[in-house]
């Protein structure tokens, strides 16, 4: 999950499968730490399009913005974030455990929104081109998954 105004890293769920349910938990977790989003920018997995998503994000007043199937483009920074992540853990590390991976992974994320520098944010970390402000109350950004 990302920020896209300041494209920082929100979150990293690892597993062997993500069911619509733990997307809901995160989503959950994270909207009680930063606020609520006003929308998602959303692929077209089944984890994503399910129907209990959309009523949860309903209920809750988050939109959901779906990217056309075949047009990832749609959701570049989304896309340009996973492509980091792959290159830089996924195919870097040799995991033996979905645990181990995870640990590893929210290591990484701490890294990835404090020291490690962006081309597109001036050559600086996210959290240090625009701080996130905890505002549990609402925000007005938007978040891709």
């Amino acid at each position: 999950m990302l920020d896209e105004v300041n494209r920082e890293g929100l979150a990293i769920e690892v597993g062997t499968s993500l069911p619509a349910s733990r997307v809901i938990r995160v989503l959950g977790q994270l909207v009680a730490l930063y606020g609520r989003p006003d929308r998602l920018r959303l692929d077209n997995g089944p984890e994503l399009t399910s129907q209990v998503l959309k009523e949860w994000c309903a209920q809750r007043g988050i939109g959901s913005q779906y990217i056309q199937s075949g047009k990832p483009v749609q959701n570049a920074f989304m896309e340009r974030f996973n492509r980091t992540y792959r290159e830089e853990v996924l195919s870097a590390y040799l995991f033996h455990s979905t645990h181990g991976a995870q640990q590893f992974s929210d290591a990484w994320l701490i890294y990835y929104n404090e020291r490690r520098p962006h081309d597109a944010l001036g050559r600086v970390p996210p959290l240090t081109y625009l701080p996130r402000v905890l505002t549990p109350s609402g925000s007005s950004n938007s978040w891709s998954a």
